[in-house]
């Protein structure tokens, strides 16, 4: 089998395997239609090509997935803000920005999304700044889901949802968190007027 195909065959089985989710994926989406009712927002996060998917899922959200007469969901990428970032990470460092997003933007019973291939790992620090934004959000009362793949990690304990995508390979990880959030945006398409 050549690398073309091996490789497309690994990500196809990684995708067919989120049918295993769809009570989390139902779960998510009537949590979006609950918090567009009743006007509040979805705050998203991710790093890396992840921080891509929060905003990719955000313009979804907030303009259109098809149809242009659906009501548009309020959504905000907390990642898309580089005076904000430089300037707390520069001053304050980088681990406690999406914590002070959190703290500036988020309400009780908003929802945090979080996108992350390992959901957060205190030995080598990686999206251990998506932590710190989780526990911010518990205590704001806010819901959180968490997209991720490998163990899960530590937000897989933080989160009210996390889809924990089965697989080791952060490119298959990341091609399965975007076939999952176009899921969300196709079944929301359907559900608001």
């Amino acid at each position: 089998m050549s690398l073309i195909n091996k490789y497309f065959k690994n990500s196809s089985n990684t995708i067919l395997a989120l049918q295993d989710h769809s009570a989390e994926i139902d779960k998510i989406c009537e949590m979006i239609l609950d918090i567009s009712k009743n006007n509040q927002k979805i705050l998203v996060a991710g790093n890396g090509g992840s921080c891509s998917d929060a905003e990719h899922f955000t313009g979804e959200l907030q303009c259109t997935y098809k149809s242009s007469n659906r009501k548009p969901i309020s959504a905000i990428s907390i990642g898309s803000l580089p005076a904000a970032i430089t300037a707390w990470s520069n001053d304050f460092g980088f681990l406690t920005y999406f914590k002070r997003q959190v703290s500036a933007h988020g309400n009780p019973n908003d929802i945090l999304f979080l996108i992350t291939t390992g959901g957060g790992t205190e030995h080598n620090g990686a999206s251990m700044n998506l932590v710190e934004a989780a526990k911010e959000a518990k205590e704001k009362k806010m819901k959180i889901v968490t997209l991720s793949g490998k163990t899960g990690g530590i937000l897989k304990d933080l989160s009210d949802v996390n889809i924990i995508v089965k697989s080791d390979v952060t490119s298959h990880i990341q091609e399965s968190h975007i076939a999952i959030l176009h899921c969300i945006c196709e079944i929301l398409e359907n559900k608001i007027n």
